[in-house]
């Protein structure tokens, strides 16, 4: 599976954003989808993820009510739709693929087999 994620840039605070995560060589409902951040000089973290039928969603704490993530099996595309963004938002976004589909959903990245190679979102001013 090969993941592209797009939709990365500058945004001011308070701003939105959606970013996009397309697979290709395999179908995207094969796999849960998550979203993973990495601040500059900080370790990557979770913010969310779906099951393949999208009923079931997880997100981080510090992202809830924010952020929603999203997929569309038929364009084999995962979103991340972003609102209210603070300039702590600020990372690169990894978008990732876990062949688990059952269970928990997990939130720890050795979970995922599959990742993007990222889009860079700024918040500032």
């Amino acid at each position: 599976v090969q993941l592209v994620e797009s939709g990365g840039g500058l945004v001011r605070p308070w701003g939105s954003l959606r970013l996009s995560c397309k697979a290709s060589g395999r179908a995207l409902k094969a796999y849960t989808m998550g979203w993973f951040r990495q601040a500059p000089g900080k370790e990557r973290e979770f913010v969310a993820a779906i099951r393949w039928y999208g009923a079931n969603t997880w997100y981080s704490d510090s992202v809830k009510d924010r952020l929603t993530i999203s997929r569309d099996n038929a364009e084999d595309t995962v979103y991340l739709q972003m609102s209210s963004l603070k300039p702590e938002d600020t990372a690169v976004y990894y978008c990732a693929a876990d062949p688990v589909m059952r269970g928990s959903i997990r939130t720890y990245q050795r979970a995922y087999d599959y990742w993007g190679q990222g889009t860079l979102v700024t918040v500032a001013s």
